[in-house]
């Protein structure tokens, strides 16, 4: 296909500390979901070693499909981005069909493939991200009603699984493009607030989200029911003091935090390798968006510049809502700690992301 052509005289060397940083993480990840995960794996299955094969599967794909996305022209998703668009928002309609979507603790967020389940959703992150990239690339005026329609239609679809967390990184992540493409100042006095009443109002629409949101400015509020998960989270950090219990020896993994090998997976870091071993997580996580802007900061050509800004964005609002969450900044969100967090799809869209930015890092030089 003519534009899978790979333009060599015009390629660079690719960001290799990046490479090596994102290996590094997938890695620390796969060690944290094993320790996390024994408890749980034994009770489940009767084996400790369940969710480390299973997440082995995921990152080995995860890395094969990165090295892929890294050799690719990062130009041929402009040509691409309408269709995966309307690819993905028939998928987030999907997981509402009897027999198709999937079920689990009162969400509807997956689609049964079979042989595994697809969380459209994570799918979205990637796709409004190339979607958008394609579309700031042409200046015109007037589009913010266009923006905040399709902005809206994606993010109705995630909240009614519901997935607050996941609506959230992306209706903030599409702001940052939108306004990064050249918005007037003005349109963020007004549009912002109006989004942060949607989200409040969210909040309090839903008994269950009400409850995060009242534990979260009272925690000692219900300690056994709607505050166990956050005071739970708080005991593992607060437990790991400056140099943590040791890998391997959380007591907080034995049933007492819930998701320890998803959502909370930074508590059981925390609790393990102390405020030195979270801090060194977190300098590692900072190094490697730092250098996902310096790419988009580089990158002469408009697609390029955005889609950089897009992923590193989507990338960076994730782990700060993550730790935020955990270290009780911001209520529970429920969302994964990427390339940490126990899950197939949010990995593997995370490393094909990544995969996309080491290829816009061999172009940074040229337009």
């Amino acid at each position: 296909m003519k534009f899978l052509h790979l333009h060599k005289s015009s390629l660079g060397p690719p960001d290799w500390v990046f490479i090596g940083l994102v290996i590094l993480l997938s890695g620390f990840g796969l060690l944290m979901v094993y320790d996390s995960s024994v408890a749980i794996a034994i009770r489940d299955f009767n084996n400790q070693y369940y969710y480390l094969t299973e997440q082995l599967k995921w990152v080995a794909l995860g890395l094969v499909i990165f090295a892929i996305a890294s050799f690719v022209d990062y130009r041929v998703y402009k040509k691409l981005a309408f269709p995966m668009l309307v690819g993905t928002l028939f998928l987030l309609l999907v997981v509402f069909l009897p027999g198709v979507g999937v079920k689990a603790l009162g969400a509807k967020r997956w689609i049964n493939l079979g042989f595994t389940v697809l969380q459209p959703a994570e799918l979205a992150k990637l796709t409004l991200v190339i979607y958008l990239s394609a579309w700031f690339v042409v200046k015109e005026k007037g589009r913010l009603l266009s923006f905040l329609l399709l902005l809206g239609m994606i993010a109705g679809l995630i909240v009614l699984e519901p997935d607050l967390g996941t609506t959230l990184v992306i209706v903030a992540t599409a702001m940052t493009m939108y306004f990064f493409s050249g918005a007037p100042v003005k349109q963020f006095a007004y549009v912002v607030p109006v989004l942060l009443i949607a989200v409040l109002g969210l909040a309090i629409s839903s008994p269950y989200r009400f409850k995060r949101m009242t534990t979260f400015f009272n925690p000692e509020n219900d300690p056994q029911g709607a505050s166990y998960h956050i005071r739970q989270a708080t005991i593992a950090l607060g437990s790991g003091g400056f140099f943590g219990v040791g890998l391997g020896k959380s007591r907080q993994k034995y049933e007492y935090l819930p998701e320890a090998n998803t959502d909370s997976i930074f508590a059981i870091i925390g609790e393990e390798t102390g405020f030195i071993g979270s801090t060194a997580l977190l300098a590692v996580f900072f190094i490697l968006i730092a250098r996902g802007y310096q790419i988009a900061r580089r990158i002469e050509e408009s697609f390029g510049r955005y889609l950089a800004l897009g992923i590193t964005s989507w990338f960076a609002y994730q782990v700060i809502m993550n730790i935020a969450a955990m270290v009780a900044l911001i209520p529970l969100t429920g969302v994964p700690l990427p390339l940490i967090s126990y899950g197939g799809s949010s990995l593997i869209v995370v490393l094909a992301g990544l995969g996309i930015l080491v290829n816009i890092s061999k172009f940074r030089n040229h337009g």
